[in-house]
């Protein structure tokens, strides 16, 4: 998995690297020119009219270093400098570039339109260590840049944009953000998707073995980090060896809750499965999931007693549950039983409205809200950095994993550690996707995965298969079940 460093280690990244090698740091600069245009000479052909606009720091040396290059592949380019301190960097990339490009200074008093003839812009003039909003020339560079009709593109991260804490004042907004070597928090947070856009990695050959060694709670996840954790099944394994699962879930209308978390469950690997539903149910689930076995509660349409317990691994509860009296005095009798569980929907929203059960969740627990529901949970948040840290928090205290669903799924451990997902897409956003997830997790949990790795593995695989079923029916088609049908492809691909 990919590490998420801060804007200070990044520097020292740098540093090691210019070190350990050794290289020098502008041909380290010249090195991420190079991947930039790499990335940018696959989208876009030497028609599209370019502008550059520089800072007098680094990032900005990089954008002279990339107008150089994009004049030498025979693109029209033009820079301009909004004035400042120069680095030294930048101010060898400047000569470079002197004599083959036309360069301007930034006005102070600029007229309309001053990027008008420009068909892509590129936005070079804050890297990743800025520490204040921008003002003055700065922030007019900035509103001029993103008044611009065409396409945007920012070398590193916006102008503007903090990269590990919430953002105020001017930011550049860009259709997309090359980064360098690693993805930078801020680009995870639904509050910066209008400035980021769609963001993009270009490795530059920083030093792997800093990398290894940072200290840091913030992971993006890897196909290959997510191989390493499924554990291969065995000649002689039986049923019995890959856990027993009780899924309490469904009540009157909402037994399609159910049969998509069994489904998923099954599809997950789980060895045996059982549903404990409302007896309005039975012929519903039967004939829905012939491979998973049933207990049937005495209430016709809702769970009001504690099935027996003892012979399951764990426990999967709240799709479709409902939350009427007598489920909630079974629900809380559950939790008293102390199997790893998954709570996911009305068992998350009894919790909300009965607060003091938070400290009765069971270890090796995984709670699967989504922001409203966690909401619920926790109150509200000032930003999207605020909430990350109310989860962070609510995992300690609680001692459990809490996955909290939504594009860049975050998970977080008691640990204190947080896993950011790199697989899904806007076509999941649908009735009965966290169902899914909730049975996916519940078959990984009861393998013996731990809480954590069962999260991680879980999630993954769950946006993988959303990733997949798009990619044969499109994002508006996407119905829930489609994601169970393309779990096994998920599966088989990380193999």
């Amino acid at each position: 998995m990919l590490k998420i460093l801060s804007p200070d280690q990044i520097k020292s990244l740098d540093a090691a690297t210019i070190q350990r090698e050794p290289i020098t740091s502008i041909a380290l600069m010249e090195r991420a020119c190079e991947a930039f245009i790499q990335w940018f000479s696959e989208r876009f052909d030497p028609t599209k009219r370019i502008g550059i606009v520089c800072g007098t720091g680094n990032n900005g040396g990089d954008g002279l270093g990339i107008a150089r290059i994009l004049k030498e592949w025979g693109y029209p380019v033009k820079v301009w400098i909004v004035k400042g301190k120069e680095s030294e960097d930048f101010k060898i990339n400047l000569d470079r570039l002197k004599g083959k490009v036309e360069i301007d200074d930034f006005p102070a008093s600029s007229k309309a339109d001053i990027f008008s003839d420009r068909q892509i812009l590129i936005d070079s003039i804050f890297g990743s260590g800025l520490s204040r909003a921008a003002e003055g020339i700065y922030a007019q560079a900035i509103n001029e840049f993103n008044n611009h009709q065409g396409v945007r593109i920012a070398i590193d991260i916006p102008s503007g944009l903090f990269s590990d804490k919430h953002s105020a004042g001017v930011i550049a907004r860009v259709h997309h953000t090359v980064s360098f070597q690693l993805p930078k928090l801020a680009f995870l947070f639904p509050e910066n998707y209008q400035y980021v856009g769609q963001w993009h990695i270009a490795d530059i050959g920083l030093d792997r073995s800093f990398i290894q060694s940072a200290q840091t709670p913030y992971y993006y996840l890897t196909r290959k980090s997510v191989k390493k954790i499924l554990k291969p099944r065995s000649m002689f394994e039986h049923k019995g060896d890959h856990g027993k699962a009780l899924l309490i879930a469904g009540s009157y209308g909402k037994m399609g809750a159910c049969i998509l978390s069994a489904r998923a469950c099954l599809r997950a690997g789980v060895g045996l499965l059982t549903a404990h539903i409302p007896r309005t149910g039975y012929s519903i689930v039967q004939s829905a999931v012939p491979e998973a076995m049933t207990s049937v509660d005495a209430n016709n349409e809702f769970l009001s007693e504690v099935p027996p317990l003892d012979s399951y691994d764990v426990i999967g509860i709240g799709p479709g549950l409902g939350q009427s009296p007598e489920t909630i005095k079974a629900f809380t009798k559950i939790l008293a039983a102390s199997k790893p569980m998954v709570i996911d929907a009305d068992g998350l929203n009894i919790l909300a409205a009965n607060s003091d059960l938070l400290q009765a969740i069971p270890s090796e627990c995984i709670l699967t809200p989504h922001p409203k529901e966690f909401e619920r949970l926790v109150g509200s948040w000032k930003d999207d950095f605020d909430r990350l840290e109310k989860q962070i928090r609510l995992s300690k205290e609680i001692k459990a994993v809490i996955i909290l669903k939504g594009a860049h799924t975050s998970i977080a451990t008691p640990a204190g550690n947080v896993y950011f997902n790199s697989t899904g897409n806007p076509g999941m956003a649908i009735g009965g996707a966290g169902d899914v997830l909730t049975g996916i997790l519940t078959g990984l949990l009861a393998q013996k995965y731990s809480a954590e790795e069962a999260a991680i593995m879980g999630v993954y695989l769950h946006g993988l298969s959303g990733d997949l079923a798009a990619r044969e029916k499109g994002m508006n088609s996407l119905i829930s079940s489609d994601l169970i049908d393309f779990l096994p492809a998920a599966f088989k691909s990380i193999l």
